[in-house]
């Protein structure tokens, strides 16, 4: 299964995660899940960034895709839903599309680094994650999301919309 965590904190951003994942479907073979919208505040934004609106959707990809193809194409759909390339890391965006996990493929090269790192320390990953893949277990930890959401210890927060 891949997993591909989407945000957006600038403009509707509801409306932009919704037309996201709907875009997502066409790379899916069967099996398409898609979390709840929660709210959750910016980590590692610059000050004074707006609040994210973050989900997770999950599926088995239609055909063959590599990592790094299904990583293109994410890209793609960002730049179509307005994303700006911006030289300031974390800066408010329109869309935001993460490969976080492609099966227990592992990889770390200079654009892709399976799973995606730091996001199973991530609430706004684990908790739509834990929504639609409660069982998945993530690559690397021998943990599964939901167990890895129950031991999280920070203070970020996640609200469900």
């Amino acid at each position: 299964m891949v997993l591909i965590g989407l945000g957006s904190n600038l403009g509707a951003s509801s409306d932009v995660l919704h037309g996201a994942s709907l875009a997502l479907r066409r790379f899916a073979r069967a099996d398409f899940r898609s979390s709840s919208m929660w709210l959750t505040s910016p980590i590692g934004c610059p000050p004074g960034s707006p609040d994210f609106v973050n989900a997770v959707v999950g599926f088995v990809p239609a055909r063959p895709f590599s990592p790094e193809r299904l990583l293109k194409e994410l890209k793609d759909l960002e730049l179509a839903a307005g994303r700006q390339p911006n030289s300031r890391r974390n800066a408010p965006r329109a869309l935001d599309l993460d490969l976080l996990v492609h099966g227990q493929q592992r990889r770390r090269g200079h654009r892709l680094i399976l799973p995606h790192p730091r996001a199973y320390l991530r609430r706004f990953v684990l908790a739509p994650a834990a929504e639609i893949a409660p069982e998945l277990r993530w690559p690397g930890t021998n943990a599964t999301v939901a167990q890895l959401l129950e031991r999280l210890d920070n203070s970020e927060r996640a609200e469900r919309l």
